[in-house]
């Protein structure tokens, strides 16, 4: 009977090519579409699963309060750790860490920057590395170093690198002690290339070694990981007051918490103090697409077998004078469904292949079809039956339905409302498609927004480097020198924290009129001379540092947040007090974006502190080739600083960085928004075919009777038409509702304009009228001799 059932079946594909097509196509494409977001849902959702004890590691964290609202950070002081690790029994690990950035590593005449982490030596441990060679101890030498698989490659080809002898930065000295394996692209710590032992970072960095006892000084990192019996609530209660006791003026009031690994990456965003998402709303709204989507090419499949059920409501008929059960038609047409979805799962796995490196590429993963899963077979299969059941359930009971008198009397007729279901589904799928569309230019013009606001400062020609040696250091002022006399450069200057970025945020400053009940945060960015004219800082009062003047040591200048809350009128001569310490405030600066594009500017303050500045940028001469101008520059710098490649970065690049993650999900939204219009209309075009069909004799009588091919084109598209216009109404509360919803978690961000909604809406009616006119016009201009003559 099976047998039987997909014989019939295949038998009836065959005879309906056309619509066959339409159908296998369409859910291929979604099938297709669901299962690229099903592999890049798997992996947001397994992020950091590599690591063994990823549900009991967290990072330690801290809120703190400012002007009555409490912000959250990762960076803790260097003493925490220590408290942590001698008082509480609920730690197995507590492991110390710096910031993953970019060091020097030499080896013979290879010379390699490459980021890593100083770790303690529980590191590897808690992490659960594993080792190639080696072994998880390996940091306990202070004088040590663990790397990962690629960099052993890069640096050491075919030795092997176990007790080799690397340089750092060109100053230390570590033995190679262990090789662990490549960290997965879905970990926090991809970019952690090796680990270094943290009482190396105490010893080669002198500030570091002076932050030891410091509870003031938040510029470290601290990871735990719990004991099984321990809870990340509860012990997060124990350690609140950690900070606060040991610093009991401090008027952030610090609040130490626990953020579990398993929360990294999709809660990562914190309001007030308390969890506000993160990419776990891509997530949902991937998720919510794909299934859309998948559900768009099932509507198609019901349209197009209920639309023509006339043609099969003999073929029913006759099965059930014969003797067949409803059971038996329905089995016969869910056979007919899955046959179709199983032709369509084939297809679809061949269109995921085919499009994974583009859409890698489009999402910046490196996703790829686990073949060898039988998890992965189990869930195709049974996702091709549901999707099979689903599309095919409505049809089957549908067509079963038909009583077998009426039809073979021929007085079976489908009745004025037979076409309503329909034209819900068809309404259904384009309330989708126009949804998506909005979505998606208003993502767009988001971005555009934040990229069209002024940013403070010229990005053009602006390169800079990191200063990562005692030679950067030591040869600076020769380095700029020959630059400044090369004729490609129009000036070179250094500072604490790139322009696109700011490391760094203080306390501790005092100026008169300041309520003493508050405690004020600024970011705080060290410079040398002519940073401002380098940079292309836009001055409103005062002047750039310069060393003209000897007193600009004790300068600074603000941005204009600073200067206003200050709540000084015209602060330049003023004073204001850092650290008991008094400064001169000789200049006023337009805001620079420095951190998201998306928020207000942080309240900054620039000081002349030259000693304090590890990043050269360097603004290239505007009548200068960049080409010219780099080539030139890498000569001099290779003589200045021999001991370390040349590793640069365009301040343009970095700052279109900050983009990324919404372009990205704008990129997705507008791939996935034209497959399900093209779905959508691959459905319509079905159905315009089909109603064509059924009204050829209807269009022959009008052309006889004098009607044009207009009158009829508008005849066929009318109804079309009205669906799509009725489904516009319906997407634009939807998707206002769901956008200004979206656009409310950016401080900065544009509006929903009119025109948004309108664009969407005209750009889906000249779509629809596309798609149908070709069959519109089609019918109308078919001889009607031949539609008038047949039966």
């Amino acid at each position: 009977m099976i047998r039987n059932y997909f014989k019939v079946a295949i038998r009836a594909l065959l005879k309906n090519k056309v619509y066959s097509l339409i159908n296998i196509v369409g859910l291929a494409l979604g099938m297709a579409v669901t299962m690229l977001i099903g592999l890049w849902i798997w992996d947001e959702l397994t992020y950091d699963r590599y690591h063994q004890n990823h549900d009991r590691i967290a990072q330690v964290m801290m809120h703190q309060s400012w002007d009555g609202r409490k912000g959250t950070q990762t960076a803790v002081p260097v003493p925490l750790h220590h408290e942590l690790k001698e008082k509480y029994s609920d730690f197995k690990y507590v492991v110390p860490s710096s910031w993953t950035f970019g060091h020097i590593l030499a080896y013979k005449g290879t010379k390699l920057n490459k980021t890593g982490n100083y770790m303690g030596a529980d590191g590897p441990h808690m992490l659960s590395l594993e080792m190639l060679k080696g072994t998880r101890m390996g940091l306990k030498d202070p004088h040590s170093i663990i790397i990962d698989e690629s960099l052993a490659k890069a640096l050491f080809r075919d030795e092997d690198p176990i007790n080799k002898i690397v340089k750092i930065d060109n100053k230390s000295e570590v033995k190679v002690t262990g090789v662990y394996k490549d960290l997965p692209n879905n970990t926090e710590l991809n970019e952690v290339h090796y680990l270094l032992p943290w009482e190396l970072y105490l010893i080669a960095e002198t500030w570091v070694k002076e932050s030891r006892e410091s509870w003031g000084n938040n510029s470290f990192q601290t990871y735990v990981q719990l004991q099984p019996t321990a809870d990340f609530e509860k012990v997060s209660a124990k350690i609140k007051n950690t900070i606060l006791n040991h610093n009991p003026k401090d008027a952030a009031k610090p609040e130490v918490f626990l953020h579990p690994m398993s929360k990294w990456h999709l809660y990562s965003e914190f309001k007030n103090g308390v969890i506000a998402g993160g990419r776990i709303e891509f997530v949902w709204l991937f998720g919510c697409i794909g299934a859309f989507v998948l559900l768009l090419a099932c509507i198609n499949f019901m349209n197009l077998s209920t639309a023509r059920s006339e043609k099969r409501a003999k073929e029913v008929g006759i099965r059930k004078a014969i003797g067949s059960v409803r059971t038996q038609l329905v089995g016969q047409f869910l056979s007919e469904s899955l046959l179709v979805s199983f032709l369509a799962l084939a297809l679809s796995i061949l269109l995921v292949e085919a499009s994974l490196p583009f859409f890698n590429d489009l999402s910046s993963k490196h996703l790829a079809l686990p073949w060898q899963s039988p998890v992965f077979w189990l869930m195709a299969v049974g996702f091709t039956l549901f999707t099979g059941l689903i599309s095919g359930s409505y049809p089957a009971f549908y067509l079963s339905s038909f009583q077998p008198v009426k039809v073979l009397k021929g007085t079976f007729r489908v009745g004025r409302y037979a076409s309503l279901p329909r034209k819900v589904l068809v309404v259904l799928q384009f309330t989708v498609s126009v949804t998506l569309i909005i979505g998606t230019i208003a993502v767009f013009r988001q971005v555009q927004f934040a990229k069209d606001r002024p940013v403070g400062f010229n990005r053009e020609g602006l390169i800079y480097l990191n200063m990562n040696t005692e030679e950067s250091y030591k040869n600076y002022q020769a380095f700029r020198t020959e630059l400044l006399s090369s004729g490609v450069v129009a000036n070179v200057t250094k500072s604490s924290s790139p322009i696109t970025q700011l490391y760094s945020n203080q306390v501790g400053f005092d100026w008169k009129g300041k309520d003493p009940n508050k405690q004020a945060l600024f970011g705080t960015v060290a410079v040398s001379e002519d940073f401002g004219k380098t940079v292309g800082l836009q001055f409103v009062s005062g002047r750039d540092f310069s060393t003209k003047f000897a007193t600009d040591s004790s300068a600074l200048i603000l941005n204009e947040s600073a200067a206003k809350y200050t709540g000084m009128k015209n602060v330049v001569g003023e004073t204001i007090k850092w650290n008991d310490k008094a400064y001169t405030v000789i200049g006023v600066v337009k805001d620079v974006i420095m951190d998201s594009p998306y928020r207000p500017a942080m309240s900054t303050i620039f000081t002349y502190n030259p000693g304090w500045s590890g990043i050269i940028t360097i603004k290239i001469a505007p009548q200068t080739g960049v080409s010219r101008a780099l080539s030139r520059i890498e000569e001099i710098y290779r003589k200045h600083d021999p001991g370390a490649p040349f590793d640069y970065k365009f301040s343009s690049e970095e700052y279109a960085r900050k983009f990324a993650s919404e372009v990205r999900v704008g990129k997705l939204a507008t791939f996935f928004a034209c497959l399900a219009i093209f779905i959508s209309c691959l459905g319509l075009f079905g159905l315009a075919s089909f109603v064509a069909e059924q009204r050829i004799k209807e269009i022959g009588v009008r052309k006889v009777l004098g009607a044009s091919v207009f009158n009829l084109w508008g005849l066929l598209s009318k109804d079309f038409v009205g669906l799509v216009i009725i489904s516009f109404c319906i997407s634009v509360p939807i998707a206002y509702y769901l956008m200004n919803n979206w656009l409310s978690r950016y401080e900065y961000h544009s509006d929903l304009s009119w025109w948004i909604f309108a664009s969407a809406g005209i750009g889906a009616l000249i779509v629809t009228l596309a798609t149908v006119s070709y069959q519109a016009i089609s019918a109308a201009l078919m001889n009607p001799v031949k539609s008038l003559k047949t039966e």
